[in-house]
C-alpha cells in the first residue's frame, strides 16, 4: 500500500511540475502562460501535502504539524488553481469578460482563502473537523461548479478542451467526501487517487493545446 500510493504521489508531482515548466517554456501567449502557471502551481502546491505524506510512510517522525499545513497550502492552491482555470477559459475560448462573473470568481476564491486561514481549522494538529471541513468547502464547491459550468457550455467548440468540464465534475465527485468525512472514514482518503488522475488529464489537455498551436 505504501510502496504503490508513494509511488503514485511521486510520479504525479513530477509530471505536473515539469509538464507545468514545459508548458511556460512554448507558451506563445497569455493564456498558454496561464496554463502553464496553473500545472505549476497545482504540482507545487500538492508537493507540501503529499511530501511529508510520503516521507510519513518511511520516517519516524512527527509528521502531525507537517501534513496539516500542506493540507493548508494546498487548499489555498488548488483554489488559486481554480481562478487562472476562469481565466485560461476566457482567453482560450476568446470570450468577453464578464465583470459581474470575474467579481464572482474572485469573491469565492477569497471568501473560501479567509475561511481556510481560521484557527478552527486545526491545521497544526492536522484536524479532520467536520464542520469546518464543509465550512471551508462551501465556497470553493461553489467556484468548481461556476467553472464547470462555464467549460461545459463550451464543450462543442473545442476537442482539445470539449471534456475539461467532465474532469473538474469528477474531481469534486471525489473531492467532497474526501474533505467532509475522512477523519471518520479514512478509507474515504482513497479517492484522492481517482481525483489525481483527473488533474493529470486537465495537465495533459493543457499539454495539447499548447502544443498544437504553433505559429
Amino acid at each position: 500500500m505504501k510502496y504503490g500510493e508513494s509511488t503514485f504521489d511521486v510520479l504525479y508531482l513530477l509530471f505536473a511540475i515539469v509538464s507545468g515548466i514545459i508548458i511556460l517554456r512554448r507558451a506563445w501567449n497569455k493564456t498558454e502562460k496561464q496554463m502553464g502557471l496553473a500545472a505549476l502551481i497545482l504540482g507545487c502546491g500538492d508537493a507540501f501535502h503529499l511530501v511529508p505524506r510520503v516521507l510519513n510512510y518511511f520516517v519516524e517522525a512527527d509528521f502531525t504539524a507537517a501534513l496539516g499545513i500542506g493540507k493548508l497550502v494546498t487548499s489555498i492552491t488548488m483554489t488559486v488553481f481554480y481562478v487562472l482555470l476562469y481565466y485560461v477559459w476566457l482567453g482560450y475560448y476568446q470570450e468577453k469578460e464578464n465583470r459581474s462573473l470575474t467579481i464572482g470568481v474572485w469573491a469565492l476564491a477569497l471568501v473560501r482563502c479567509a475561511l481556510c486561514l481560521f484557527p478552527q481549522n486545526g491545521w497544526l494538529e492536522n484536524s479532520s473537523d467536520m464542520t469546518w471541513g464543509i465550512i471551508r468547502n462551501v465556497p470553493f464547491v461553489i467556484l468548481g461548479a461556476v467553472i464547470c459550468w462555464l467549460y461545459w457550455k463550451n464543450k462543442r467548440k473545442d476537442r482539445t478542451f470539449r471534456l475539461v468540464w467532465l474532469y473538474i465534475l469528477l474531481s469534486f465527485l471525489f473531492y467532497i467526501p474526501v474533505a467532509v468525512a475522512a477523519g471518520i472514514v479514512p478509507m474515504l482518503g482513497m479517492l484522492m487517487l481517482p481525483k489525481t488522475i483527473c488533474y493529470v488529464l486537465l495537465i495533459i489537455a493543457f499539454l495539447r493545446a499548447t502544443g498544437s498551436k504553433r505559429r
